[in-house]
């Protein structure tokens, strides 16, 4: 019941953000890139937090989502949904044709074959200049309204409409997750992050789930870069660099990697942290720094994990 109320009182938070949040300070453009950065790490985490793998790729789909709606938008045709759409496909399915060459790896080769290939879509970004932009991004595009028959949803022109679209895509994904990590798929998963070896004795053969739960973190990592692309109307290889790759995971260990809701947590310390301390320092990597460190030392298992732990005490 308790939890029940917890998430209750967060989905209102979050329906009511447009009002509260520019009364402390800031904007609605800030809640919408939580919600899209809190659907990627929340994706990646099903790799991470419930599998026991350690991706430092994850940035490669969320940046071929974005460059996947830019381009549609761009070059191809004038509608949100179209762009959403594609996108999505392109790093899910690009993430699910890859999976074979990371599944059968474990530990430091697993992260290290996932930077390999993020960096390798990176450089396809920046090099293929005539198309991407290169190093100086994709732009030139801009997010559509939506036409639902008379009805038109402006987010061209409503910063408060298109973080309605986001909670919309955020609600969608996480009843998604929810959903696979209740069913015997997610409890696999879990069983093979916490012995491996004895689910392979067992007769389960692991590398096709490991497979299933990178090529499911590539589709829903993949609709997150949609998103970050139509929020700012622009994209660049940086969303498919490492260093995001990197952030990413920081955000799930600062919430808690085995917690549902722990990279949300997560992304609200890193993003509200790096833009209030971006406006105040040109220094601010080192505050982060910082700061994961102390929750790390203080909260081995996450600002969200040590509330857990107090609830399997009770």
């Amino acid at each position: 019941m308790t939890r029940l109320i917890s998430v209750g009182v967060m989905w209102i938070i979050l329906i009511l953000l447009p009002w509260w949040l520019p009364m402390i300070g800031g904007y609605t453009a800030l809640g919408s890139k939580v919600l899209i950065y809190a659907i990627a790490t929340m994706g990646l985490n099903l790799v991470l937090g419930f599998t026991g793998g350690l991706s430092f790729g994850q940035a490669a789909y969320f940046g071929l989502g974005a460059y996947g709606a830019g381009m549609t938008l761009k070059y191809l045709a004038l509608s949100t949904p179209l762009a959403i759409l594609i996108g999505t496909l392109v790093g899910g399915l690009a993430a699910t044709i890859l999976g074979p060459l990371v599944m059968r790896r474990r530990g430091i080769y697993f992260a290290m074959i996932t930077i390999a290939i993020g960096q390798l879509f990176y450089f396809v970004m920046v090099r293929w200049n005539n198309v991407t932009g290169g190093e100086d991004g994709l732009a030139g595009f801009g997010r559509q309204d939506i036409h639902l028959g008379p009805a038109v949803i402006p987010i061209s022109s409503s910063g408060d409409a298109f973080y309605y679209l986001v909670l919309l895509g955020f609600t969608v994904a996480v009843a998604i997750m929810w959903v696979i990590l209740q069913s015997p798929l997610g409890h696999t998963w879990v069983a093979i992050r916490e012995n491996r070896r004895r689910m392979e004795f067992l007769g389960i053969r692991v590398e096709r789930y490991v497979w299933a739960a990178f090529a499911i973190a590539g589709f829903i990592t993949a609709f997150a870069g949609t998103l970050n692309a139509m929020l700012f109307n622009f994209t660049s290889p940086q969303d498919l660099h490492w260093i995001l790759s990197g952030n990413f995971v920081i955000m799930i260990i600062l919430g808690g990697m085995r917690s549902f809701f722990g990279p949300l947590i997560g992304v609200i310390i890193f993003v509200v942290a790096q833009d209030y301390l971006s406006s105040v320092t040109g220094n601010w990597m080192t505050f982060i720094g910082m700061i994961f460190v102390c929750i790390v030392l203080l909260f081995p298992r996450g600002v969200l994990g040590i509330f857990n732990r107090r609830a399997e005490a009770i």
